[in-house]
């Protein structure tokens, strides 16, 4: 079988299944693992957002999303010469990955497509699974996802008893997006208690003065699509009177694969490092404002 992923979660999942030996071909987005680097990448995104900021890259996708118009570019010609039998999409998010709408002139007649949609925790777990399926290796999709929640239940059975404080997750910052799907999930089982973002439901924007106004304990700034330099960078001119630190939200929050375990994990020592111990994910702190001078 010859796949070609235009998902980097999907991508996370060949990964974890044993699978990227049957990978011919992927998006701009996947970087993970490291040795997906040498394969053809048959999706682009359109624009060139190097060098701009979170603002400016917000009023881009906004702009491309009233318009109708895909923020990505498949080639066409490309995926003609790989001639996957499979290919992996996705329609959680019309903008920040290729959807399954991008591929209606771009696969050659007669590909299968497999179009992953999760909104949960639990949702992301049966994606693995469902693709092993497809595949032909349930056992080991079932062990992966064995692995996850046994993770995540670890991280519960540490936390609990303890109190609960007020976490908000930013999947952007200018504007901040509360995050929503199953980041919300993540912080409750992390020991926390999650703030504005709903289970299930659309990230949406809101302000940085409606944020601190529900008086949150922690501010987990993990940008979708942004590795930590990038999201360091970006925060830099950002100033909060409360406890904020910035992650990999790329790695291990805003992609729905199986590393989305190990970002309960760093959320549980973040809210509870008297509970949890460090799990060597890399976090950058930024420095506190006092309050007056925001």
């Amino acid at each position: 079988m010859r796949i070609v992923s235009l998902v980097p979660s999907a991508t996370d999942m060949l990964a974890e299944l044993s699978m990227l030996d049957l990978l011919v071909g992927v998006s701009e987005d996947c970087d993970w693992p490291p040795e997906v680097a040498s394969k053809p990448r048959v999706a682009h995104i359109r624009a060139d957002v190097s060098g701009i900021t979170n603002a400016e890259i917000d009023a881009l996708v906004n702009a491309a999303a009233a318009e109708g118009r895909s923020l990505y570019a498949v080639d066409a010609q490309m995926m003609d010469e790989l001639a996957p039998d499979l290919v992996i999409t996705q329609d959680l998010c019309e903008v920040c990955a290729v959807s399954s709408g991008d591929l209606a002139t771009a696969c050659p007649l007669g590909t299968d497509v497999f179009s992953m949609n999760p909104r949960s925790f639990d949702e992301v777990v049966d994606g693995v699974t469902m693709l092993a399926e497809r595949l032909g290796v349930r056992e080991r999709g079932l062990a992966v996802a064995e692995a996850m929640h046994a993770t995540v239940a670890s991280v519960r059975t540490a936390v609990a008893g303890f109190e609960r404080p007020r976490v908000f997750v930013a999947e952007w910052m200018d504007p901040p997006y509360a995050s929503g799907h199953w980041l919300p999930e993540m912080v409750e089982a992390a020991g926390g208690t999650n703030i504005l973002g709903k289970p299930g439901e659309h990230s949406f924007a809101t302000t940085w003065e409606t944020v601190l106004g529900e008086e949150p304990e922690l501010i987990v700034l993990a940008p979708c699509g942004l590795g930590l330099d990038e999201a360091v960078e970006a925060a830099t001119e950002l100033r909060l009177p409360v406890r904020a630190v910035v992650v990999d939200g790329a790695a291990h929050f805003s992609r729905p694969a199986p590393r989305l375990a190990d970002g309960v994990r760093q959320l549980a020592y973040l809210i509870h490092p008297e509970a949890v111990a460090d799990p060597g994910l890399p976090y950058a702190v930024l420095p506190l404002a006092d309050a007056q001078a925001s």
